[in-house]
């Protein structure tokens, strides 16, 4: 059997992180026990062999609860399929399961098989965290060198780790793509993205979380990139473009297999089989900050950008992309609305002017405002069981009906205290948020 040998370096020092003590509810909270790595020492090396052939063959069932295993879910769309948990807290508060401490970022949560992922920064590396989904407890944790790339923010990770099978693919701040065996955390391959694609650590970083469809990997790299997930040997490389920070959407039409992808100079749909740039539709934004995953729905494409740059509804029909409606009244920042029941529900507005971003309500066919409402700053949101979960930009955590006509709240309560700007993710009846000072909480809503 043919099998990739590596070699991984043994775990240095060993020590606890004390967790926050602090809680808005008189629930027993659990320490997160760290162990990291000391990059200032050389210990000896193990050799590892891990195999691809080695890996289970069957997937992940889409509606199993607690299967979350990449940036927007198991269906691409934002949406939880999980319904056994409580969105009304009027009668019984939510009870904080455990806190902890990850490192700076703003990576969000991947779970499969009661262990979730993320990833944050401290003082100079960067690590990846695979947690007891039930306790926040370690199971694993490599770190590595990183930057921080801090500009006008807290820094550190951007990307979601992606769950496939037996690997876990993660994207760091400076563009380390890693595939990582899922279950011990050895490292099977690398990959540097500055020195294969010859470029920079764009000004805002690499926040792309990777995309795998089949036997492919495909990340934003200044271009789309097509790599194989067994080796990350390169397979093809699309039409260069200046870098953007969304993840790309993939989708199927007439029976060709495409990708779409926000970059700083336009959307482009290029096909999977060999990366050839298809359409294109301008899409330049000031401060080239077009950070969001388009929305595919049938024939159309969604993408929206902030800084008074705005939102379009195009029409693609396997030629090219024909605007359907643009106009500034959604603008998303960096976080990806979701569209439910024909309605986009996202944040209009940018994180520099919170106090006046809404959240709002959009007709997926006209484009026109259905409803807005404030004082979540710049949030973020997915949806479950037709509920919106919003957690604020301050952290306080809101459930309200995901109904076109009005904005109807059914609880709130305060989760974290610092910059909240990571969407947060149900699984198993339990909410995984964090802020960007690296604060994790669960917390548990399970009937």
């Amino acid at each position: 059997m043919k099998s990739i040998t590596l070699y991984l370096f043994l775990i240095a020092s060993l020590f606890n992180h004390a967790c926050s003590e602090s809680s808005p509810t008189s629930a027993e909270t659990r320490q997160l026990r760290s162990t990291e790595q000391n990059p200032e020492q050389s210990p000896p090396v193990t050799l590892v062999e891990v195999s691809f052939k080695d890996a289970r063959s069957s997937t992940h069932p889409k509606k199993k609860a607690g299967y979350w295993p990449h940036w927007l879910g198991p269906d691409y769309n934002g949406i939880s399929p999980e319904t056994d948990w409580r969105a009304d807290w009027s009668d019984k508060p939510p009870q904080i399961l455990w806190r902890g401490t990850v490192g700076t970022g703003y990576s969000s949560i991947s779970a499969a098989d009661g262990r979730i992922y993320t990833m944050g920064h401290k003082a100079g590396n960067e690590s990846v965290y695979c947690l007891e989904a039930d306790t926040g407890d370690i199971i694993w944790q490599k770190t590595y060198p990183a930057e921080l790339v801090s500009r006008l923010n807290a820094g550190g990770p951007g990307a979601t780790p992606t769950i496939d099978r037996e690997f876990l693919y993660t994207n760091s701040r400076d563009g380390r793509l890693i595939c990582f065996e899922i279950k011990t955390g050895n490292i099977v391959w690398q990959k540097q993205l500055t020195e294969a694609y010859q470029m920079k650590v764009p000004e805002w970083g690499f926040t792309c979380s990777p995309l795998i469809k089949g036997e492919k990997l495909f990340v934003e790299a200044g271009r789309l990139v097509a790599l194989d997930k067994k080796t990350g040997k390169e397979l093809w490389k699309s039409t260069p473009h200046m870098p953007g920070y969304g993840t790309p959407a993939a989708f199927t039409m007439n029976g060709t297999d495409y990708l779409a992808l926000l970059n700083n100079d336009c959307l482009t749909v290029a096909q999977t089989t060999d990366g050839k740039e298809i359409a294109t539709f301008d899409w330049a934004s000031p401060f080239d900050t077009n950070s969001t995953t388009p929305i595919i729905d049938g024939k159309t494409i969604f993408i929206s950008s902030g800084y008074q740059k705005g939102c379009a509804l195009l029409d693609f029909d396997n030629l090219k992309l024909k605007a359907r409606f643009t106009n500034r009244d959604m603008r998303n920042h960096f976080n990806n609305s979701v569209l439910y029941q024909k309605h986009f529900y996202g944040m209009d507005g940018n994180s520099n002017l919170g106090r006046i971003v809404r959240l709002t309500c959009l007709d997926q066919q006209t484009g026109k405002i259905k409803w807005r409402e404030a004082g979540f700053g710049c949030g973020s949101l997915m949806i479950a069981n037709g509920k919106l979960i919003i957690l604020s930009d301050t952290g306080t955590l809101v459930t309200a009906k995901a109904n076109s006509n009005s904005y109807q709240e059914i609880s709130r309560f305060k989760v974290l205290d610092h910059q909240c700007w990571t969407v947060p993710v149900l699984c198993a009846g339990r909410i995984y948020c964090r802020d960007s000072a690296g604060n994790l909480v669960c917390v548990d809503l399970r009937l």
